[in-house]
């Protein structure tokens, strides 16, 4: 009769046990009857279901990553690209995503990440290696990420994000892609100095058109002045002349000799007598 009790206890232990479950907040929750599918919405707490009858299945909640190692890509050109990218990801649809994957993860993930592969492989092939290597990482990923959400959806996924981490080139690409890009910038070098040029010898003739200018405008200058300064000199001396014509002729005289005698060439071949001489000729002691 203990041995009863005992085995009814177990029994009744047993089957409480397996009517309960709970639900995490990090977790999303199927209930199956006889493998289908019969409860989805489920949230977090304590829940009851029949022993034996039902059974629950659990997924995670939160964001997961594909991390994928570096793979090779064609571009427009037929040029290899190792690329290297990962994937946020998660679920959307408890029951899309178990009606579609079978609930595995491992299979989830492998059938976003060829969605995935396929639209990079497709936008690659639209660009050029320049294209690929200079244009904005997220611009060259958006129309791949429509195309891929809308697959990932189809079989219960959110797509969050696909980012790449690092693009290299190929051995055979590099040389290439190198040379055309030191082939571009020699290009514009080039163009950047013969615009200097063109520019330097607009310049040039701009500042020797100015400095003729300058310099005529001076010489003009220099000559109205100096015109003026002889015409007055000019007056001055007519006026001293017309003062006293004697002492006038005394001072410019006196200038003469002074310009003339006294200087490493004052040899003179000159009549005494002369009217240069005539002031000092007619010298009277005091």
């Amino acid at each position: 009769m203990k041995n009863i009790f005992i085995f009814m206890l177990i029994a009744l232990f047993v089957i409480i046990s397996n009517s309960v479950f709970t639900v995490d907040e990090r977790e999303y929750a199927l209930k199956f009857r006889f493998g289908e599918i019969i409860k989805s919405d489920y949230e977090p707490g304590i829940h009851f279901k029949f022993p034996f009858v039902n059974n629950v299945n659990k997924y995670p909640k939160r964001i997961l990553t594909i991390n994928n190692p570096q793979e090779l890509f064609l571009t427009a050109e037929k040029k290899n690209l190792y690329v290297d990218f990962f994937i946020k990801w998660r679920i959307d649809s408890t029951t899309e995503y178990y009606r579609s994957t079978g609930g595995d993860e491992l299979v989830a993930a492998q059938r976003l990440l060829e969605n995935v592969k396929d639209g990079i492989r497709s936008e690659f092939a639209k660009r050029t290696v320049i294209e690929v290597v200079s244009k904005e990482r997220r611009e060259l990923m958006s129309g791949m990420l429509t195309d891929a959400a809308t697959n990932a959806r189809n079989i219960g996924i959110e797509l969050v994000d696909v980012r790449v981490k690092r693009i290299e080139l190929s051995d055979d690409v590099s040389e290439s892609v190198y040379n055309r890009m030191r082939q571009e910038r020699a290009r514009i070098a080039s163009e950047l100095r013969a615009e200097g040029s063109e520019d330097a010898t607009v310049i040039r003739a701009e500042a020797d058109r100015a400095r003729i200018e300058i310099l005529a405008n001076a010489n003009r200058d220099s000559q109205i002045i100096k015109g003026e300064g002889d015409a007055e000199a000019a007056n001055l001396y007519a006026t001293a002349y017309n003062e006293d014509r004697e002492f006038y002729s005394f001072y410019r005289s006196i200038q003469a000799y002074k310009n003339s005698i006294g200087t490493s060439n004052d040899i003179l071949v000159l009549d005494s007598k002369g009217d240069f001489f005539k002031y000092l000729n007619n010298q009277t002691p005091e």
